[in-house]
């Protein structure tokens, strides 16, 4: 049997001290199996940032323990935890967070020049990741010369092309009209269907119907974690 991707045992992270306490998570247990494709949705204040950045290796629990594709994260130092964030996880943010006047295939390849990947490989997998998002011909496109959609796409490239063991998107169609909304979320569809492993955090009802399987939280604390027949025609699809 295969391990998790996630392994979350009772996760608690508390913010402050005494009377000014908050519980950003009360215990939150958790698995993700390869190949899944999880929504976290939950109203603003519900604990799903404060889990996105623990999942994401930004932060650290209270208590608790989290296995990411079986590395206990509370066990790394510094240095071994921005290896096992650029090694294991892609991030997708809701900002693009994409280099000004750099092209296209060469955000992408970014990931790869930290890992000390040769030039020549990184633009063959640089490539290849533009190609899976539909955006090959957009290689030479600085952002500015890109739509809203088509810079997250390329985003969507960045964090694929280190082949990570997770996919971790952050209101990724935050930003987007209806139109580059659904042309992203086609795109995850399509890595779902190839076995990627995606979490993505959203307060989008469209967005967490995509989804094979949706978890909501509240008050830090999980209330609903349930399978879902996933909603994979166009945007006017209910």
């Amino acid at each position: 049997m295969t391990r998790p991707v996630l392994d979350v045992r009772e996760l608690r992270k508390t913010y402050g001290t005494g009377e000014a306490t908050v519980h950003a998570l009360a215990g939150v247990s958790l698995t993700v199996d390869r190949g899944d494709y999880v929504a976290i949705m939950g109203s603003s204040g519900s604990g799903k940032s404060t889990l996105m950045n623990i999942l994401g290796a930004l932060d650290i629990p209270t208590s608790g323990t989290y296995l990411l594709d079986g590395v206990d994260v509370s066990q790394l130092a510094d240095r071994q935890l921005a290896l096992a964030r650029n090694r294991l996880i892609g991030f997708i943010f809701q900002a693009f967070n994409l280099i000004p006047r750099t092209s296209a295939v060469a955000n992408v390849e970014l990931p790869l020049a930290y890992a000390g990947v040769k030039p020549r490989e990184r633009r063959r997998r640089a490539m290849a990741a533009l190609e899976v998002v539909g955006l090959a011909e957009r290689a030479r496109h600085e952002p500015n010369q890109l739509s809203g959609g088509q810079q997250q796409r390329v985003a969507v490239a960045r964090a694929l092309v280190t082949e990570p063991a997770l996919l971790l998107a952050d209101e990724p169609t935050g930003n987007l009209d209806s139109k580059s909304t659904e042309d992203v979320l086609e795109v995850f569809d399509q890595l779902s269907a190839a076995g990627r492993t995606i979490v993505i955090i959203t307060h989008e009802d469209e967005v967490g119907a995509r989804a094979k399987r949706l978890i909501r939280l509240v008050d830090g604390r999980i209330v609903l974690d349930q399978r879902q027949q996933q909603v994979l025609t166009g945007r006017h699809a209910s």
